[in-house]
């Protein structure tokens, strides 16, 4: 009926998100380096702008390639994208994964709701609905068995 739960230690990530954000991130840095290295006029200050703008990009496609939820045995490390979240599976009361949503919501034992961005349908709808799957069999496994948010 569903597929056999994953051994903990587990991560949940967006590999196909990742790796287009790390090629076009190394692609704009080389381009733009060569831009800078090409063109004859440029000072050395013009230069090192192009580099330094490259640069720039290169670490805001990084800091977006960051997301992953990981599932351990004590509990869930969300990951986002500038906060990371420790929580135990107790706190865990639902998985959510709607249609048209961006990413998974983690229903809270505190009537709150977490984005977890490290599993998003995106360009690997099959492989977040999968995962997504897999973390709510984790948590009605691990966390507070037959209690769900209604």
């Amino acid at each position: 009926m569903s597929a056999p739960l994953p051994s903990l230690p587990v991560t949940f990530r967006p590999t196909r998100t990742r790796a287009v954000l790390y090629t076009v991130g190394v692609a704009q840095l080389a381009a733009l380096t060569a831009i800078a290295l090409a063109l004859p006029k440029l000072t050395g200050g013009e230069r090192l702008s192009f580099v330094l703008t490259g640069l720039l990009v290169l670490a805001v496609l990084l800091l977006l390639s960051r997301p992953k939820v990981v599932a351990r045995q004590e509990g869930v490390t969300v990951v986002n994208l500038t906060t990371k979240r420790e929580l135990a599976w107790a706190e865990v009361l639902r998985v959510n994964l709607r249609a048209g949503d961006p990413w998974v919501h983690l229903d809270l034992s505190d009537g709150t709701s977490l984005p977890a961005m490290g599993i998003q349908p995106g360009i690997a709808r099959e492989q977040a609905v999968r995962d997504a799957r897999a973390l709510r069999d984790l948590t009605e496994k691990h966390g507070a068995l037959g209690h769900t948010a209604g």
